[in-house]
């Protein structure tokens, strides 16, 4: 799933789950998040004990690997030949098709979970933001490094002495937090960052060291030539070649895809996609409905998507949605993250998520737990999926099934609506015959 999606977004907030839990729950269904977790970081490392990550090879990332599309509508498919709002088939996003088409080498569950750890494991870094990202792509984000070196800081001047203090410590007890570091905060402030925390993040800017490993929200640092395989990391792309491989990348993951789709994905420049969009393979398309020039994935042009469509609840930070420009374009679904919002002000919730049904984007829930029940505090269906009665049944029974869906996930065993513009008593009747016998 990772190498199709090229990252998956890391966030603190959890309310059902992490986001970047909720990505393969979306795509591969009720997968154990313990798993999940083993998938994206291998084994867990025994807490304070220095165990130390071997470094598996890993092949030499390039424009031209032949992943198929992952976050978007297929080329050739409906999207290319000119939906309407909402019209797009789901095709190859997120991720191919969200049964088990998502894997690396073939059918869901285990297989595709694993395909991150065959590839040579993860690591963290910058991309469309924090993201857990395939190893193999170590050397395409040495542009970002390098130009934090030459900006010589990110958030905070690095205090003199503290980065060698903490290449001796990991070079010596090493994969370690910032906790054993010696503290993450100067004082109760968010933002009141510790020297050793100051200097950790900057040696991971730049390259030095490695996030290996989430333990809770706890990043484990570790040296990058330890941790990173001696292949990639002596393997020195000028920008360039980064910057193609990336792009390129983001095609293949939206399938197709405006120059500031591409930009976005992972959050370079749009003048950087235009130095290299010849390099990257991608080739010109016309999408109808479109104003902007448009780019395409090869492979995405060559058959017709398969796969089943998902009626699943979608993490805000799922690729298929994080750009809000894009999500607004292909599916007619205006997206926002309210979390950040006053909570008087405030449309459809703290941690909306979208409701994909079908391929189209229905509605969203802001959802909550209260012991085994899962709560949708608030349900927001888009106006033409309550146009006609029969639509108004259809959308309470993916609704339904898509809470019955997420409650079993995360141990839940009843759910409930608080508000909704649905029919009471269709969304009763919804509930009671998808509920799981």
């Amino acid at each position: 799933m990772l190498e199709r999606l090229g990252a998956v977004q890391l966030d603190t907030i959890s309310v059902l789950a992490r986001s970047h839990e909720l990505v393969p729950y979306a795509r591969l269904g009720a997968v154990g998040r313990d798993r999940i977790e083993a998938a994206y970081w291998g084994a867990p490392r025994a807490a304070k004990s220095g165990t130390r990550r071997s470094a598996k090879p890993a092949p030499t990332p390039g424009p031209t690997d032949d992943r198929p599309a992952a976050n978007g509508p297929a080329a050739n498919g409906p999207a290319a030949n000119g939906p309407g709002p909402g019209d797009t088939a789901f095709g190859r996003a997120p991720g191919g098709s969200v049964s088990g088409g998502l894997s690396a080498g073939g059918s869901g569950g285990a297989g595709a979970l694993s395909g991150g750890s065959r590839a040579g494991g993860t690591f963290e870094y910058w991309a469309h933001a924090a993201s857990i990202l395939p190893m193999a792509d170590w050397p395409l984000f040495a542009f970002r490094r390098r130009a934090y070196v030459r900006r010589g800081w990110r958030w905070h001047k690095v205090p003199e002495g503290v980065c060698d203090e903490i290449r001796a410590r990991l070079g010596a007890d090493g994969p370690l937090t910032t906790k054993e570091l010696g503290g993450a905060k100067a004082s109760a402030d968010w933002w009141d960052w510790s020297d050793h925390k100051i200097g950790i993040e900057w040696l991971l800017d730049i390259g030095e060291v490695v996030c290996v490993e989430r333990i809770g929200w706890r990043r484990v640092y570790d040296l990058a030539e330890r941790a990173v395989p001696g292949d990639l990391l002596a393997l020195d792309l000028d920008d360039d070649a980064c910057l193609t491989a990336l792009v390129a990348r983001a095609g293949r993951a939206l399938g197709v895809a405006t120059r500031g789709d591409l930009a976005d994905y992972y959050r370079i420049k749009q003048d950087q996609v235009d130095r290299v969009i010849e390099a990257t393979g991608l080739v010109p398309v016309e999408v109808a409905g479109w104003t902007q020039r448009a780019w395409a994935d090869p492979g995405a042009l060559e058959s017709t998507p398969k796969g089943r469509h998902a009626t699943v609840l979608l993490s805000p930070f799922d690729s298929l949605v994080w750009d809000r420009a894009r999500a607004s374009r292909v599916f007619g679904f205006d997206h926002r993250l309210e979390a950040y919002v006053p909570k008087d002000k405030r449309v459809h919730g703290y941690f909306a998520m979208p409701l994909l049904v079908s391929g189209r984007l229905i509605g969203r829930v802001d959802p909550a737990r209260e012991g085994r029940t899962l709560i949708a505090r608030q349900v927001s269906m888009e106006p033409w999926a309550t146009r006609t009665a029969a639509r108004t049944e259809s959308s309470a029974t993916a609704l339904a099934t898509a809470l019955w869906r997420a409650a079993e996930w995360v141990g839940c065993d009843d759910v409930r609506v608080e508000r909704t513009t649905l029919p009471a008593d269709l969304l009763k009747t919804a509930l009671t015959t998808t509920a799981p016998a």
